[in-house]
């Protein structure tokens, strides 16, 4: 695969959609002021994958940041999210239409179920119409777990292209991605620096890597993640930073450094467990809208 000739890499989804590997996240930017500037940054740095939800309450920025970028539309890739509160047939058909308002868009690139929980095979056949519509041009999920995942490609006619969960260097999913291209789903990377936690920034094994490259240890996670084939999502409000994490295409890990960092793994949640009843009641009570 060629990954050290400075371009972002896409891969290619079971539907045949391409998806730029690296993209941009805005996962609590609520502030609109701040959101659109991020985004703004991010596609003047060269991301075209940009990532959002309805629950993340900043689709109207992030369509706004798109409009004053003046990126044509066909190179743009973005994802937004249906949340729990809009589950079902007739309730996710409303939801779309609002976030694709928000927006400003006439299409999504790609549309997922934020949560495993709530009507969700209303929901995916509200999603599978829109795409025989041509409205989404590919539909997947977030935070599956494998049995759940089967459950809806056992019962369902489309295919979810991607299956978006928490992916770091201490929570690695080597079996779920294992068990995702088995069955043709992308794995996406949320939360690629586990939003710092175990000190990651500060990680003796990550830095000295960095150090060995010349790169900071973001960008060492970031090119660790796009060389195991991991669509991944960063976020920043720092326009230096939003620059840095793009910059991850001129290098390339050794097979020694892949699996020294493979040795971080720790293989639980550093931020939740969606199994366990008390998450997902809360989750479910999490209301976005009246």
């Amino acid at each position: 695969m060629e990954t050290t000739n400075n371009k972002p890499r896409s891969v290619v989804l079971n539907n045949g959609v391409e998806m730029p590997i690296l993209g941009f996240g805005v996962f609590q930017i609520p502030d609109a002021e701040e959101c659109e500037r991020s985004v703004f940054d991010a596609l003047q740095a060269g991301y075209r994958l940009i990532d959002t939800a309805a629950a993340y309450l900043n689709e109207e920025a992030v369509g706004k940041a798109i409009k004053r970028s003046g990126v044509p539309r066909e190179e743009l890739f973005i994802t937004t999210k249906l949340w729990i509160q809009d589950a079902g047939y007739e309730n996710a058909k409303k939801a779309f239409d609002m976030s694709l308002k928000k927006l400003g868009l006439d299409y999504l690139d790609l549309y997922l179920i934020h949560q495993p929980f709530g009507d969700v095979y209303g929901s995916w056949r509200a999603m599978e119409e829109l795409y025989e519509e041509k409205k989404i041009r590919a539909i997947g999920v977030s935070n599956f777990q494998p049995d759940r995942l089967m459950d809806l490609i056992v019962h369902n006619k489309v295919v979810p292209v991607v299956n978006q969960i928490e992916t770091h260097p201490f929570h690695q999913q080597v079996e779920t991605q294992k068990f995702l291209k088995e069955n043709k789903v992308q794995i996406e990377s949320w939360g690629p620096f586990a939003e710092g936690k175990n000190n990651l920034f500060a990680n003796e094994l990550l830095k000295a890597t960095g150090d060995k490259y010349g790169k900071s240890t973001a960008q060492v996670v970031l090119r660790w993640m796009i060389q195991r084939d991991v669509v991944v999502i960063p976020k920043s409000v720092k326009k230096e930073r939003i620059i840095e994490n793009f910059d991850v295409f001129d290098f390339e890990l050794s097979s020694e450094d892949m699996a020294v960092i493979g040795t971080l793994d720790q293989k639980v949640s550093a931020f939740i467990d969606h199994r366990d009843p008390a998450t997902v009641k809360w989750l479910g009570e999490n209301k976005i809208h009246d």
